[in-house]
C-alpha cells in the first residue's frame, strides 16, 4: 500500500498514532483475554495427569511427550501473560509503542506454543485410548489443522494486495 498503514490509519479511521497505538493495545488484550482461559484450563488438566493411577502405565515415550506438553503449556502462559508485566513496568512511561511491539511477539510466541501444547495433549490422549497409531495420526491431523487455520490462512489473506471492504 503506497502511503503505509499510518496513512492509511489516519485518512481512513481519522486516528492519530497514539490512538492507534491504544486502540491496538486494546485489541491484543482482549485476544489474550480469550487464549488465556483455554491455557489456563489446559494447564489444570495437565497438571493433575500424573497424580492418577493411569499415569504409571504410560510409556516413557509418552512420559516425555507429556512434559513437552506441559512445559510448552506454561510456556505459552508465560509469553500470553508477559504483556500484562511489560505494560505494569513501562506504564505511564511513554512507551506503548515498545509494549504494543513487545506484547505481539509475545502473543504470537504464546500461540505458537499453546498449538504445541493442544497437539501433544491431543496425542496423549488418543494414544490412551485408540493407541500409538492413532495417537501419531490425531497428533499430525490437529497440528496440520493448526497450521492452516492459525498460520496460512491468515497469511494468505494477509499477502492479499487489496484489503478487504467493508459492507
Amino acid at each position: 500500500m503506497p502511503g503505509g498503514d499510518e496513512t492509511w490509519n489516519q485518512d481512513v479511521r481519522g486516528e492519530t498514532g497514539t490512538e492507534r497505538l491504544d486502540r491496538n493495545w486494546s485489541t491484543l488484550i482482549q485476544e489474550l483475554r480469550v487464549v488465556q482461559t483455554g491455557v489456563q484450563f489446559l494447564i489444570s488438566a495437565l497438571l493433575i495427569v500424573p497424580f492418577q493411577a493411569s499415569f504409571a502405565t504410560l510409556s516413557h515415550p509418552l512420559r516425555v511427550l507429556y512434559l513437552i506438553t506441559l512445559c510448552a503449556a506454561i510456556g505459552a502462559t508465560v509469553f500470553l501473560v508477559a504483556p500484562v508485566s511489560w505494560h505494569r513496568i513501562l506504564f505511564r512511561r511513554h512507551r506503548l509503542g515498545n509494549v504494543v511491539a513487545a506484547a505481539h511477539r509475545c502473543a504470537m510466541a504464546g500461540i505458537a506454543l499453546l498449538g504445541i501444547a493442544l497437539t501433544g495433549a491431543m496425542v496423549l490422549v488418543v494414544s490412551m485410548v485408540a493407541g500409538t497409531v492413532g495417537g501419531v495420526i490425531a497428533g499430525v491431523t490437529i497440528a496440520v489443522l493448526f497450521l492452516v487455520a492459525w498460520l496460512l490462512a491468515p497469511w494468505f489473506w494477509r499477502g492479499s494486495s487489496e484489503p478487504a471492504r467493508d459492507r
